[in-house]
């Protein structure tokens, strides 16, 4: 297939765009710089200029592909205050594609996540049959499942909090990181307990290819590895990796402490992926978070910001 990939050159396309390519696809992806278009060209892929903003660009790139894998998401608007226009871009951009692609059969993969669910309110271990109707990213989810009703193999992949390997420099662990060494010492809020899914990045990468090539129109998909590790047990893991003490602290602290990641600090996700392995045969095989996490090297450099 010529597959369009929006996001191309982030954490996650960086591992999607090679997995496609290993697959014999062809790859034409979404670069907002030259740098990203570098990066592009450098795995083999074609590239296509242009950002979320560029509609008229977006379903031009739809319809010239046999597939879509859509990963972009306006983050840095988001953590500059703007999440409300980040989401609203994001559901435009689904429309653009979608358009693009009605009636033809082609897939389309979306992307959405399992902690939507949590600050949402939803109790209990998190299936792939559970569902919103309205909330932050959620309608953009619902539209690209709805374009399975005008022709379109849609799918939507929900990652975890955090998708984890050496390919992550900008997520939330890094940033817990940074907090950790910037405070003196790692934290959890309360007893710690709530629970945290994760799964690696080359596993979510695959499972965007299983997707791709084989999900029934309309699926919704887990990219779950680990289903619930205790937030406690991280901060434990982020504690030894920098040689700092580990300590709980109050949820009156956490703002203080976790700044605009105090909720996700406090957030129980746990999650299932048992419909979407057996759907598609998708098995993780990649460490497990607090088997990555033991492995040094997010602990190699200072880490930057959740981006």
């Amino acid at each position: 297939m010529r597959v369009f990939v929006t996001g191309a050159s982030g954490h996650l396309g960086s591992a999607v765009v090679p997995e496609l390519l290993e697959a014999g696809h062809q790859v034409v992806g979404l670069a907002r710089s030259d740098t990203s278009a570098a990066a592009l060209t450098a795995a083999g892929a074609e590239v296509h200029r242009g950002d979320l903003d560029e509609l008229d660009g977006l379903t031009a790139a739809a319809a010239a592909a046999d597939g879509v894998i859509h990963l972009a998401f306006k983050h840095d608007a988001m953590f500059a205050g703007d999440f409300d226009g980040a989401v609203a871009a994001d559901l435009r951009a689904v429309d653009a594609l979608g358009n693009a692609l009605a009636g033809t059969g082609k897939p389309l993969v979306g992307t959405s996540g399992t902690a939507l669910y949590a600050f949402a309110g939803l109790k209990g271990s998190l299936t792939e049959a559970d569902v919103l109707d309205a909330g932050p990213r959620i309608e953009a989810e619902n539209a690209v499942i709805a374009l399975a009703e005008r022709g379109i193999r849609s799918s939507v992949v929900r990652l975890t909090p955090t998708v984890h390997s050496p390919l992550d420099h900008n997520g939330f662990i890094p940033t817990f990181i940074s907090i950790a060494r910037s405070k003196g010492f790692s934290a959890y809020v309360g007893d710690g307990d709530n629970r945290w899914p994760a799964v690696h990045t080359l596993d979510a990468a695959r499972l965007y290819r299983l997707a791709l090539e084989s999900a029934p129109a309309g699926s919704r998909l887990h990219a779950v590895h680990d289903e619930g590790i205790t937030f406690r047990r991280i901060a434990e893991c982020i504690g030894r990796g920098l040689n700092l003490p580990v300590a709980g602290i109050a949820p009156t602290e956490a703002e203080a402490h976790f700044g605009f990641l105090s909720a996700h600090a406090q957030a129980d996700n746990p999650s299932s992926s048992t419909l979407t392995r057996d759907l598609l045969g998708w098995t993780p095989v990649r460490p497990g978070l607090i088997a990555d996490l033991g492995q040094g090297h997010y602990f190699a450099a200072p880490a930057t910001t959740a981006g």
